[in-house]
């Protein structure tokens, strides 16, 4: 069970990537999207880290 957490952390993880990827494209990015967006993949990130 734990391993399908990880699992759903890290697809999350993956999907705020895409999407700081994708707010960065856009021709004026959003830095406070932008900076909510890395937070929350950092916050995953961590969690990931100590789950393991």
């Amino acid at each position: 069970m734990q391993t399908a957490h990880i699992s759903a952390l890290e697809a999350k993880h993956a999907t705020l990537d895409q999407r700081i990827a994708a707010e960065s494209q856009r021709p004026v990015p959003d830095t406070i999207v932008l900076a909510d967006l890395k937070k929350q993949k950092l916050r995953l990130k961590e969690e990931i880290t100590s789950s393991h």
